[in-house]
């Protein structure tokens, strides 16, 4: 997996949205930078907003707390950057995916984006001769049928640059009827690696996980100050470092110096059940191409087609399924 720079907002203290840069190897993740979003409009704040100088550090992170989301994240890439960090994808949610953040981490960061699409009338991309919202684009598209791992997959442009771009539609887990898109700059990239390497945005929501139930991040600093909580919020992210540089030191077989054994292990990973079920899934996937059937047709073709088997290869099935 290519190294990837991970973005997530999360509500801290009362008053305050975390903003949390995180790279990662797909392997291990860690936090490399934060920002204390605090509201714009003075009349929206809690407190009184002290003065300082504008060219001290605290007057510097006060503004930067001030400015929208969008724009922190585009400094916090930035900010990596210059002290040495390298990564070749951002991973963010809808939230920050607008066209001029896209472009902006292209042009002016040379990074790519994979992303979660916003389902906004307003956000158009450039789609055969003409612009249209996502739903637009979702609509005039045959989706995909049967067991296939995504709905739909268009090629698109961004923003008045024109930036090539490849949407992927997804089945939504939570709701059966309602679909995700996933957006890539890298369009050389196939659907599932797209959506493989989007699932590791996962590895920021487990972060704040550990962070709020077993580093104390939210309960252990008590106090109003705006440094104090950065301060605070700095130790539990070092904790969090420290922590997992231990685990990858200790439990991570790739740190080890017998990488020969370390490769032969990676060798086991396709297995003969999970060998089956890639040539049974192109199978029915190609059947639904050419004969159009229904899901339930394809089901009981399914079926028959397994039952014909020979006996150790429908206990492989059996036993790939249920291991996944």
């Amino acid at each position: 997996l290519a190294k990837v720079f991970d973005h997530c907002s999360m509500k801290y203290k009362r008053g305050y949205r975390m903003l949390t840069l995180g790279w990662s190897d797909g392997n291990s993740f860690i936090p490399v930078n934060h920002c204390l979003l605090s509201a714009a409009d003075d009349k929206n704040l809690l407190c009184e907003a002290s003065v300082y100088d504008g060219r001290s550090l605290a007057g510097k992170r006060r503004k930067q707390s001030r400015r929208k989301a969008t724009e922190v994240m585009l400094e916090l890439i930035q900010t990596a950057q210059k002290a040495g960090l390298t990564a070749k994808y951002v991973l963010f949610d809808s939230w920050f995916s607008s066209p001029r953040a896209v472009v902006a981490l292209k042009q002016e960061h040379g990074l790519e984006t994979i992303a979660m699409v916003k389902k906004s009338s307003k956000i158009k991309y450039g789609y055969e001769d003409g612009r249209f919202n996502i739903k637009e684009i979702y609509s005039k598209n045959r989706k995909r049928r049967g067991r296939s791992k995504y709905l739909l997959s268009v090629n698109v442009t961004i923003g008045d640059e024109a930036i090539p771009a490849k949407i992927v539609c997804v089945r939504n887990k939570s709701k059966k009827k309602d679909w995700l898109a996933i957006l890539s700059t890298d369009t050389s990239l196939s659907e599932e690696e797209i959506i493989r390497i989007y699932g590791k945005r996962w590895d920021i929501e487990v972060f704040f996980k550990s962070c709020k139930s077993y580093l104390r991040l939210v309960k252990e600093c008590r106090s109003t100050s705006y440094d104090a909580l950065n301060a605070h919020t700095a130790i539990v992210f070092t904790r969090y470092m420290m922590l997992s540089v231990a685990q990858r030191r200790n439990t991570d077989d790739k740190t080890l110096c017998e990488l020969f054994f370390c490769l032969m292990d990676e060798l086991d990973d396709i297995t003969f059940s999970q060998s089956m079920r890639i040539i049974i899934d192109a199978l029915m996937d190609s059947v639904v191409e050419f004969f159009h059937i229904t899901e339930q047709e394809l089901e009981t073709f399914t079926a028959s087609f397994i039952q014909r088997l020979p006996k150790y290869m429908q206990d492989a099935l059996e036993y790939g399924q249920s291991a996944a």
